[in-house]
Parts: structure tokens; C-alpha cells; sequence
């Protein structure tokens, strides 16, 4: 109040009021433990996922150069049954393929790629590697980038 019994104006008794003190700085650490282990564990667990992809990245390098291989093979048989051969000697054992030919190579190949090869680039691949000049066989190169991709290795007869 202010002299002879009147109230004090609101603006008065805001410039009485006296300005807070200003919040103390944040800290940028957590402050508990378990934030520190967490952040542990996150670090461990990305770590692990890098090292797993990486490892997957190296055990698939044969289907890339597979695939790069096939799409300069074009549509030659020869060539293709080539390329599908180093691929399964690199994802399979050398005893399990090397051996294989004609229907056996065939069955191989769709036992371990879950599906049947159609019928004409079975037979481009059977007969197109021993004739001088193939016809190209555009089923074959199709089935065989369906076959580098989804094989298996450890699928067996």
C-alpha cells in the first residue's frame, strides 16, 4: 500500500518482483550407470551387426562376381554353364560338383536353387558348352541369375 490506505497499482507490484536466478547448466552425461551400460551394450550390438554383415558381404563375393560375369556372359550357353559352375564349386565342396554332369548336374542345381530350371535351359546348358556354335539361350541366362542369387549352400541333395 502505498500512503493513505490505497492499494498498490499492479504495475508497482510488478516492478517490486525480483527476477528468479537463472536453472543450473544440464549436464550432457547421463547420471546414472545404467545409461553407461545401455550405451555399452548399443556400441557392442552395432559392433556385432558390422561384423556379421561384413562376414556375410566376403561369403557372397562369388555370387557378385557370378552375376557381374553373367551380365557379360549375355546369352551364351557355353559361357553360362561356366560361370554356374565356379559358383557352386566356390559355395559348395569341390567332391559334391566336380563329378556332376548332364541330369545329375541339372538336379543339383535345382535341389540347391528350390526351383525347377526350365526345360529349355536345361537342355541349352546340357548340350551348348561341346557344340561350336550355340544358339543363345535367353531362358538359360534367367534361370542361372535366379539360381547365383537364391542357392543355398548349405541345402543337399
Amino acid at each position: 500500500m502505498t500512503g493513505e490506505g490505497e492499494p498498490e497499482s499492479l504495475i508497482g507490484l510488478i516492478g517490486r518482483l525480483a527476477e528468479p536466478p537463472p536453472p543450473d547448466p544440464v549436464p550432457m552425461l547421463p547420471q546414472t550407470a545404467g545409461w553407461a551400460v545401455a550405451a555399452a551394450l548399443l556400441a557392442g550390438a552395432l559392433a556385432l551387426l558390422a561384423w556379421v554383415l561384413a562376414r556375410r558381404r566376403q561369403r557372397n563375393a562369388y555370387r557378385r562376381a557370378a552375376l557381374a560375369a553373367l551380365r557379360t556372359a549375355g546369352d551364351d550357353p557355353a559361357e553360362i554353364a561356366a560361370i554356374l559352375r565356379r559358383a557352386a564349386l566356390a559355395a559348395f565342396p569341390r567332391a559334391e560338383v566336380a563329378g556332376l554332369a548332364g541330369r545329375d548336374w541339372i538336379g543339383f542345381l535345382e535341389a540347391t536353387g528350390r526351383a525347377a530350371w526350365p526345360q529349355r535351359a536345361a537342355a541349352a546348358l546340357l548340350a551348348g558348352p561341346w557344340q561350336p556354335h550355340p544358339a543363345p539361350a535367353p531362358d538359360l541366362a534367367r534361370a542361372a541369375s535366379r539360381w547365383i542369387r537364391r542357392h543355398r549352400p548349405g541345402a543337399r541333395r
